[in-house]
């Protein structure tokens, strides 16, 4: 269940800016909210690591069955798979700080549960199961709004340092929760973990209850749920960015997965560890992870993201190799050190490709899709790696995924993450003017035609590059896109879309962003005349 922690982790590193801050990197906690809210979240995460350690050793104790171990790796990653694409549409569009709280009693709910039941002993296999994918549940729904809020709690030039603060505070749980989970283990039981697992998130609640957030000032309605998932999906399927970087996560954790599916089952039927040891291999793990976020920016500076996520790759396929063959206590430790080491670097390399290619408007819809695809990748991975560990053995499953690994970093040639190093997704503010016509917002659908007029010597370098056009406006929301020559008037070319509503054009003007400029700017170069291109637009008839 270790993954419900990087759901964080993938939230707050994905929503990093392209430009770095200016000022201290620790600048960001001089805001009373955003300090507090970090502090808090550190004890959470913190809590959420004890109680993982608390589930796994609960289910080795329950059932000795590999499958029944990996089963709660499944378990954790998928509402994250169900979940993460709805929450991001409900952060994009309801109040963030409401949904937050819900998600916190959410889960504070989930884990006094579990506490209650562990204390009258009513635990067993099923209950792990469907307690860590309500926790799980829990966290799917507040990344998303957690990602989407860090703007507003410290200015612009901070944000760069904040979101490096949110990475070091997760990875500081990571290397302190597990070892004091284990601890307490050995002194109590599983239920004094689950309890203060509980209590930590109360913590979070408190902030969030006391901090005033300043109404977001909307120019159109709001989306509305439906409609909204269409519009997020529609980006992903535009956006050719977004796509290499969802192939690079599935080709990574699908085989990924395994490292943290059976290490549990390593540490008990391998090493014969009881809970303080296993706490302390999770915490090896933590402090390789923080080793490599202070690390990474120089590694930024020496290598490319393609060349980056193919050297975490390889290095986090090693590590699985010996997980699956050293069974020398410190060694393999030292090992997971670097695990931690890999995973955090091809974490940051993936969330990063993926907020810069996410615009702001769809930010949080476009990650969830992301996250959708990488909890996605973890949970199929676990059901197949544990299958795998209980019909052969844990040597043999690791030794595969760890080959099938190294097979995935030939992804690079076809899906390359430093595809269009210079994409600029900042909105615009520069938008043509829509017809002032009182038109209802819900009519259309909406057809809207430009016509440009071409020297012939141009027409096939045109027809060319308003090919680039097409993804603008299917980012935007258009249903459809075609180009058409007339055959009447040479040198006249027509491009049509067809937006769903009237409402759903006036959104298209306010997302505009200086890249969809720059490939407008290009498109219109080619068009001859005194003015630009002439617009059009035309709307299915009301009804009578």
């Amino acid at each position: 269940m270790a993954q419900v922690n990087d759901i964080h982790d993938v939230s707050t590193q994905a929503a990093a800016p392209a430009s770095s801050a200016s000022g201290s990197s620790w600048q960001p906690l001089r805001q009373p909210v955003f300090r507090m809210l970090w502090i808090a979240t550190v004890v959470s995460n913190i809590g959420s690591w004890m109680n993982d350690v608390g589930v796994n050793w609960a289910m080795l104790t329950l059932s000795a069955s590999p499958l029944s171990v990996a089963l709660v790796q499944a378990a954790s990653s998928l509402p994250m798979f169900l979940f993460a694409l709805p929450s991001g549409v409900m952060a994009d569009i309801v109040d963030r700080r409401k949904y937050l709280l819900f998600s916190q009693l959410w889960v504070f709910i989930a884990a006094a549960g579990l506490t209650v039941l562990s204390l009258l002993g009513m635990v067993t296999p099923l209950v792990l199961l469907a307690a860590a994918f309500l926790l799980s549940a829990g966290a799917a729904m507040s990344s998303p709004p957690f990602q989407a809020i860090v703007p507003d709690l410290v200015a612009k030039n901070e944000l760069g340092a904040a979101i490096a603060l949110n990475s070091l505070g997760i990875n500081i749980s990571r290397a302190i929760g597990p070892a004091l989970g284990g601890l307490i283990l050995s002194l109590s039981g599983p239920w004094m973990v689950f309890l203060l697992n509980a209590l930590s998130v109360l913590g979070v609640a408190w902030v969030l209850w006391r901090w005033q957030a300043e109404p977001a000032i909307q120019r159109l309605p709001p989306e509305h749920f439906f409609p909204a998932v269409r519009a997020g999906l529609r980006y992903v399927h535009a956006a050719p960015v977004l796509r290499n970087v969802l192939a690079r996560t599935v080709a990574f954790f699908l085989f990924g997965s395994a490292g943290w599916a059976l290490l549990p089952l390593v540490a008990r039927r391998e090493l014969g560890l009881g809970p303080g040891g296993y706490g302390i291999m999770l915490a090896c793990i933590g402090l390789g992870a923080i080793c490599g976020a202070v690390l990474l920016p120089r590694l930024r500076q020496r290598f490319n993201p393609d060349r980056l996520m193919v050297l975490a790759s390889l290095l986090f396929a090693a590590t699985m190799l010996a997980l699956a063959f050293v069974r020398h206590f410190w060694l393999l430790n030292a090992c997971e050190f670097f695990t931690g080491f890999a995973w955090i670097a091809v974490l940051s390399t993936l969330n990063l490709g993926a907020q810069r290619s996410a615009a702001k408007w769809v930010k949080a819809r476009a990650l969830a899709v992301y996250l959708t695809v990488f909890f996605g990748a973890m949970t199929t991975g676990s059901a197949i790696w544990g299958q795998l560990a209980a019909h052969f053995s844990i040597p043999v499953s690791l030794s595969i995924a760890a080959f099938g690994m190294v097979l995935g970093c030939f992804t690079v040639f076809r899906w390359r993450l430093n595809k269009d190093p210079d994409l600029n997704l900042e909105i615009s503010g520069i938008a043509e003017n829509a017809p002032q016509q009182a038109i209802a917002h819900q009519r259309g659908p909406v057809m809207v035609i430009y016509e440009y007029q071409i020297d012939a010597q141009d027409a096939h370098a045109f027809t060319l590059c308003v090919q680039e056009i097409r993804r603008v406006r299917r980012r935007g929301g258009a249903l459809s896109w075609a180009v058409y020559q007339d055959v009447q008037r040479p040198g006249l070319f027509v491009e049509t879309f067809v937006v769903g509503s009237w409402i759903e054009h006036l959104r298209q003007h306010e997302r505009h962003t200086m890249n969809d400029l720059k490939i407008q700017n290009r498109v219109q170069a080619f068009h001859r005349g005194g003015q630009p291109p002439a617009v059009r637009y035309l709307i299915a008839p009301g009804k009578a």
